[in-house]
């Protein structure tokens, strides 16, 4: 079996990728801050929040991002960006790849009852030792922090439904409108995992 390596990348590497990385006018840490603004981003698929892959290049992309003129630099900035410690990779809108951002996390958690739990997995791309990648996962709650942990349990479900607002607007989704029932179910199951989540901190 294969077994992740990492690679410190050559200084002539680097100034490739720092080369690249500039020639579209955007910087790994503004593209940071644009995630934190939103709190929740697509990685480039379009959909009820805002495309990272879109706002980088300053208009909408036909197809896949990887046909753009400008593929390879959307390639760096999106690794640069999806491997921070304050971005979560998993796919919580509509199963595409979605960036959240650690400001967001103690809400999420709060109500992870209402997702999909295999959307709440963190994702990512492992370097093998042969170069090849593999996709690896990691299911919640394991990936939540103890801090993280410490802070949802702090929440209200209406301060985290006010964090997570801009979400279940733009997807047609509000928290208000849920059924009681619903609601009911879904509180029973954000308390077993905050139960989880609480064994695991």
């Amino acid at each position: 079996m294969d077994t992740a390596v990492s690679v410190s990348p050559l200084p002539c590497h680097h100034a490739r990728t720092e080369a690249v990385i500039n020639s579209l006018g955007v910087t790994p840490k503004q593209l940071l801050k644009f995630v934190e603004k939103h709190g929740i981003v697509l990685q480039a698929a379009r959909g009820p929040v805002p495309s990272l892959a879109e706002h980088i290049t300053g208009e909408p992309i036909k197809g896949s991002w990887w046909g753009h003129a400008k593929g390879h630099e959307i390639f760096e900035l999106l690794s640069r960006v999806s491997e921070h410690p304050d971005v979560l990779v998993c796919k919580l809108v509509e199963g595409k790849i979605t960036y959240v951002h650690r400001r967001v996390w103690p809400a999420l958690v709060k109500l992870a009852a209402r997702f999909d739990q295999s959307r709440l997995a963190q994702v990512a791309n492992e370097h093998t030792a042969s170069g090849a990648h593999r996709a690896v996962s990691n299911a919640f709650p394991k990936w939540v922090p103890e801090a993280v942990a410490r802070e949802a349990r702090g929440l209200s479900v209406a301060e985290a439904e006010q964090v997570l607002s801009p979400l279940f607007a733009r997807g047609g989704i509000s928290p208000t409108q849920i059924s009681r029932a619903r609601r009911i179910k879904a509180n029973s199951r954000t308390t077993m995992l905050a139960t989880k989540v609480q064994k695991k901190a």
